[in-house]
């Protein structure tokens, strides 16, 4: 290529990214609609710049794109996501994909939020006056439109036709991560910690949470007796979480043995009293969640136990757990259903269990402060209400 012809495509170039800023078009810098900033185009832009036709801002962002995009990932449904510029705007159809965002340092980055959310983590500061988007198994797709997300997170590939159909065409990015397996969830983390270019924190809050697990694993790998452990949740009597759950992964880790075993289903089963009667637990574990307010057992607002004693006496007079050592030694324990998950907070109610599974191992183990250490240092939010009952510490 000739001097005048590079010249000339310099300048076609430089013409085509001013017009892309003019337009708002999708990647800053990209001037021939490939989604690739190439050098001749961030050439282009620093001539632009030069010209005064661009900012400082817009030019160092599309060196960076240059440097760094397309990033892709394998999604928790086995689809390969690309991205070719940063995330500024996104929203999360499945709940338990906020903690991750928030631990990340990017809930400033959410353009909407469902109804939820506002509920469920309404203590995070900012979540409250996001725009809402309806209820995560009732999304209002207009005002998804109206917030123009670059990502939309969803928990499960099963309605992913339909919403590809309603938001692709604005060039969103559909992304399924459902954080709802203690297994998969660092590659989970990974991928959203990749996607939002956000790797400093991911391996900070990584370090710390394998901190506690491993504690805990290595306490309780020779423990001769496993303690039998038996979890229903507190809005479904008789349906406990098996294989696949949030709570069954938070059980296991703190070195119980779910009586679920026994079930092989996946992730949850209903079952009947008589059944839970024979397996005789020794522990019962209700996973309480905020969405369903006549239990409202634990939570950020609540600072009294009545409401939790009372449906722990409640449920310890039932015909099929009544006659359960669990009942028998008052060792029935409601967990807060976000903290018993497979999110980010799973850990902090695996060291409750821990703690209410082996007293005597856990002796100097405080899982109160710990949750107080992550509200703090990874939600951003100030630490109260009760999330645990008895409270382990």
């Amino acid at each position: 290529m000739g001097l005048r012809d590079f010249a000339l495509m310099m300048a076609c170039a430089a013409l085509m990214i001013g017009a892309a800023f003019a337009q708002g078009t999708d990647v800053p810098g990209d001037s021939n609609g490939d989604k690739i900033v190439s050098a001749e185009e961030v050439a282009a832009a620093e001539k632009l710049a030069k010209e005064g036709k661009l900012s400082a801002d817009e030019l160092q962002e599309i060196r960076h794109i240059h440097e760094r995009y397309p990033i892709t990932i394998i999604d928790s449904a086995g689809r390969e996501v690309t991205i070719y510029k940063p995330v500024k705007r996104m929203i999360s159809q499945g709940t338990w994909a906020y903690e991750p965002i928030f631990v990340l340092n990017a809930r400033d980055r959410l353009s909407a939020v469902t109804n939820t959310a506002q509920r469920v983590y309404g203590f995070v500061p900012g979540i409250k006056e996001k725009p809402a988007v309806g209820e995560y198994r009732e999304i209002d797709y207009e005002k998804v439109v109206e917030n123009r997300p670059d990502v939309y997170i969803i928990g499960s590939n099963k309605t992913l036709p339909d919403i590809e159909k309603k938001l692709e065409p604005l060039g969103t990015t559909i992304v399924v991560l459902p954080f709802n397996n203690m297994k998969t969830f660092e590659k989970e983390f990974r991928s959203l910690a990749k996607l939002l270019e956000e790797d400093e924190e991911l391996e900070e809050y990584l370090a710390w949470r394998e901190g506690y697990l491993k504690e805990i694993q290595e306490k309780t790998a020779d423990v001769a007796h496993k303690q039998r452990v038996y979890n229903e949740y507190s809005d479904m009597a008789w349906t406990t979480g098996t294989s696949g759950s949030g709570i069954y992964d938070v059980i296991a880790l703190a070195g119980g043995m779910n009586i679920g075993n026994a079930l092989n289903k996946s992730n949850s089963a209903e079952v009947a009293p008589e059944w839970v009667m024979a397996q005789n637990p020794e522990v019962i574990i209700i996973p309480a969640f905020f969405d369903y307010a006549p239990t409202d057992l634990t939570g950020y607002h609540l600072n009294s136990t009545e409401n939790a004693r009372k449906f722990i006496k409640e449920a310890s007079s039932r015909t099929g757990w009544k006659e359960t050592d669990a009942v028998k030694n008052k060792r029935v324990y409601v967990l807060d259903g976000e903290t018993g998950s497979a999110s980010c907070r799973g850990v902090v109610g695996v060291c409750y269990c821990a703690k209410w599974f082996y007293p005597e191992l856990f002796n100097d183990l405080d899982p109160d402060a710990i949750n107080k250490e992550y509200f703090e240092k990874w939600l951003g939010a100030p630490y109260k209400g009760i999330w645990a009952y008895p409270q382990a510490s």
